[in-house]
């Protein structure tokens, strides 16, 4: 009997049979989405390349964040996540860009966005959107848990 496909097996076999590319944003997880894409064989049919983006600095040069949606929203927001994944995909000239941006812990918190807090950001051709989790107050939990959340709204969009 055959064990069940991991999340990033299901998301890679569904990127090479719609021929679809992608690249990957990241804040808070710290290069993990890009590390689980890449743990499938034969992702570089479809893995183009991944930014780890820690900094406001490195968000804007690097992935085109506005200065401005950052001082009005901050680095962990909808605005943030969205223009971190359309980014990413118009620099790699990907199909697909998926971004994370927040606040994986143990500190660093607020009451408006606690420890926990991840902003997922998707973008292709016709759709770009960010979706706000909260998760737990442990930082490497928490990494993987957000990388996971990030593979399933990848996994959503491309079974649509």
């Amino acid at each position: 009997m055959k064990a069940e496909s991991s999340i990033q097996e299901t998301v890679g076999k569904l990127l090479r049979k719609k021929k679809l590319t992608i690249s990957v944003a990241e804040s808070c997880t710290g290069g993990l989405v890009a590390s689980k894409l890449t743990d499938v064989p034969g992702s570089s049919d479809y893995f183009i390349d991944a930014i780890v983006a820690y900094s406001d600095e490195a968000k804007i040069s690097f992935l085109g964040v506005k200065n401005e949606s950052i001082k009005k929203y901050g680095a962990v927001s909808r605005q943030a996540a969205k223009e971190m994944a359309l980014g990413v995909r118009k620099r790699s000239k990907t199909d697909i860009g998926i971004s994370t941006t927040g606040i994986a812990g143990p500190s660093g918190g607020s009451k408006k966005k606690p420890v926990g807090t991840v902003w997922i950001g998707y973008s292709d051709k016709n759709i770009t959107f960010a979706k706000n989790f909260i998760f737990t107050k442990n930082r490497l939990k928490n990494k993987d848990m957000m990388s996971d959340a990030a593979l399933e709204i990848l996994k959503k969009q491309l079974l649509q």
